[in-house]
């Protein structure tokens, strides 16, 4: 229980933090260079969804002194209306006053408190699994939109040489030493670089806007430019991730402390056979007398719960199996966390590998290749659909390796919202703390 206390004070701690910088954030991501820890900090504050799911770990943690307190103080009275036989005047009171108090002896109280305490720990985890979620998809749609930034670039570069193709075939051409098809080709080929770059402009929109609606501003809202992609190696090992997945994701804990909810609530049920008994205290008055009280009871009452045994064993038993499910459901969890890190390593590992097959091999040997082509052409030793196919190969090979880095990091993004750890940041600080120990 320590520690949902502490789960439940740190977050609101990160969250009051973030309210109070999201300000300058999000003046931030409309102006200059476009940061991601800017983007990350406005979504967390200001996310619809991170916001709808912290209220409702709110209004769970509003239940907790709800289940501890007791029941409510009992006031009661009562009068005389009509009497049919002849008595003495101070023969039976006529007016009473009483109040009753049930005294939770039991514990009952204290075990709803346990089981609410839990439920607010669940809400809480809740609320986690939104925040990676958004901010996953938030590192997602960033890295998209640098990749396509970048490709725009590889786009402008290759507009740009094969300009310069065009008019060395033109001059060819011109003093009989190329054929018009070659002037022709490089024209066709620079305007399907003008097609090429309407549809990065187009994805560069989308990925726009999903970082405003994610950051909850309009759609068409300025953004500052992104920073270019850069490529550093997964620190940790499989073992690693995976321990710190059962230690951090939010699917493991949620189920975690749904265990703890589910066996305050066998105690809960237990107790329910006790009963827990009231106090109450009944002042009287006679209509002949001057005093305002003329006699005070007290007494105690007791419910009866062993009269319908049936019933409150029947309520041990639904309780018992909630556990059971809960424990299963708990193991269940643990399992997907397992596989589902697994399978994202190994799609972070591939495309790790791909992007530096490209980096290393393929890039340095299509670079290599075109300008020896150019270099033959401008000798007339080479006919030019051998240059174009090169320049083609070229452009392919470096789009290819953007793709593939873009999809490296969407992966780590991808990665750390299973763990549950949030952030590159959160991942490197837990891989020092695992060297450390």
């Amino acid at each position: 229980m320590k520690k949902n206390y502490l789960l439940l004070f740190s977050s609101t701690l990160v969250l009051t933090l973030r309210a109070a910088l999201a300000g300058n954030d999000d003046l931030a991501v409309r102006q200059g260079h476009l940061s991601l820890r800017e983007v990350i900090n406005v979504v967390a504050e200001r996310n619809p969804s991170v916001k709808a799911a912290e209220a409702r770990w709110q209004a769970m943690k509003a239940r907790v002194p709800q289940a501890a307190a007791w029941e409510d103080l009992r006031l009661s009275g009562e009068s005389v209306a009509a009497r049919f036989v002849n008595i003495s005047p101070n023969g039976f009171t006529d007016q009473t006053v009483a109040i009753e108090q049930e005294l939770p002896v039991t514990g009952k109280n204290r075990s709803r408190a346990r089981a609410a305490t839990a439920d607010a720990g669940e809400a809480f985890e809740d609320l986690r699994r939104a925040q990676l979620d958004v901010i996953a998809r938030a590192r997602a749609a960033y890295y998209r939109l640098a990749n396509e930034d970048a490709q725009l670039e590889v786009n402008r570069r290759n507009a740009e040489l094969l300009g310069q193709f065009a008019d060395l075939s033109q001059a060819r051409y011109e003093v009989g030493n190329a054929r018009e098809a070659d002037v022709l080709t490089a024209r066709t080929d620079s305007a399907r670089l003008d097609e090429i770059q309407a549809d990065i402009l187009r994805r560069i929109s989308d990925a726009q806007t999903e970082l405003n609606v994610l950051m909850n501003r309009p759609a068409q809202a300025p953004l500052g430019a992104p920073a270019a992609l850069t490529f550093e190696p997964v620190p940790q090992s499989l073992g690693v991730l995976q321990r710190l997945a059962l230690e951090a994701r939010p699917e493991v804990q949620r189920a975690r402390n749904r265990i703890e909810a589910e066996k305050a609530r066998v105690e809960l049920a237990r107790r329910q056979r006790l009963p827990d008994p009231a106090f109450s205290v009944k002042a009287g008055r006679y209509n002949d007398t001057g005093h305002a009280v003329s006699e005070v009871d007290a007494g105690i009452s007791l419910g009866l719960p062993s009269l319908n045994a049936r019933k409150y064993s029947a309520g041990i038993t639904e309780a018992q199996r909630n556990l059971e499910a809960a424990q299963q459901e708990f193991d269940a969890a643990q399992n997907e966390a397992l596989g589902l890190v697994r399978d994202q390593i190994k799609k972070v590992e591939t495309a790790a590998h791909h992007y530096q097959l490209y980096r290393d091999k393929i890039l340095p040997l299509a670079d290599q290749t075109l300008k020896s082509h150019r270099a033959a052409y401008e000798t007339s030793s080479n006919n030019f659909l051998e240059l174009i196919s090169a320049d083609r190969v070229l452009q392919d090979a470096e789009s290819t390796a953007l793709n593939h880095l873009a999809d490296y990091q969407i992966g780590l993004a991808e990665l750390d919202a299973i763990v549950g750890l949030g952030d590159a940041t959160a991942r490197q600080n837990s891989s020092g703390k695992e060297h450390s120990e």
